[in-house]
């Protein structure tokens, strides 16, 4: 099933997007036009067709793995492929006042960036309201909209392009990257290891629900293993790259 929302939301975005660059009088980048259009063939992907059929039937494990694709996909895809000076504009529009953006600023910091992520996603998979997401397309599609919301918060100290807001140093984006998947691992893991049917309305068994939880388990920790490794290589090139210039300098 198609469903008009979601193909009208990621027109938008394209159209936002592609008319910014427009007024720029300028091309993106290749890298940014991949990353851009992967966020929104995985959010259509998630919110359409079989995918999403699937779980609305309900079969937990595909509602796993569009939340999956929602947060470890969409989201960081979206940051990835916006450039600085995009998101500063769009910050200074939303963002009027200092209090604003005092407020923006210490939401984005990495304690309260990963708390209201992890709220968030433990909010959204507790009994009662997924299963009101599963009996309710309007509050299924509001799920989602809050963990994408949530997920871009918890990648914004990592991938934040943002001068205004902007991200860890590099060795501290390790470290936060160690702490990014120990809520989905937690969520995870007690759904996995549940004895009985935690989602009467939203599993087709307890053996779905597992599947959902294991489905879930391991994105949590590949993911942000991948995103470690990337940002190491990325710091040991800046601290070579500054190691030459000293070294042309001392000469």
């Amino acid at each position: 099933m198609i469903h008009p929302e979601s193909i009208v939301g990621a027109a938008a975005l394209l159209g936002a997007w592609a008319g910014a660059w427009w007024a720029r009088r300028e091309a993106p980048p290749a890298g940014r036009v991949a990353a851009f259009a992967a966020a929104l063939v995985a959010g259509v992907a998630a919110t359409n067709g079989p995918l999403h059929d699937l779980a609305e039937r309900p079969v937990f494990a595909a509602h796993m793995a569009q939340h999956l694709v929602l947060i470890l996909g969409m989201a960081p895809l979206l940051l990835a492929a916006t450039p600085g000076w995009m998101v500063d504009g769009l910050l200074g529009v939303i963002l009027g006042g200092p209090r604003w953006r005092a407020l923006a600023r210490a939401l984005t910091r990495p304690v309260p960036a990963l708390g209201l992520y992890a709220g968030a996603l433990i909010a959204w998979h507790l009994p009662g309201p997924f299963e009101r997401a599963v009996e309710s397309h309007a509050w299924h599609l509001v799920a989602h909209m809050v963990l994408v919301a949530g997920a871009i918060l918890a990648w914004w100290p990592v991938l934040s392009s943002s001068r205004l807001l902007p991200p860890l140093p590099y060795g501290a984006q390790i470290l936060y990257l160690f702490a990014f998947g120990i809520p989905m691992t937690v969520v995870a893991a007690m759904i996995a290891g549940a004895e009985e049917v935690l989602y009467p309305r939203g599993a087709a068994g307890l053996d779905d629900q597992r599947l959902g939880g294991i489905i879930m388990w391991v994105p949590a920790g590949l993911v942000p293993l991948a995103a470690f490794t990337i940002v190491f290589f990325r710091w040991a090139a800046e601290e070579a790259d500054e190691g030459m210039e000293e070294g042309d300098f001392s000469k």
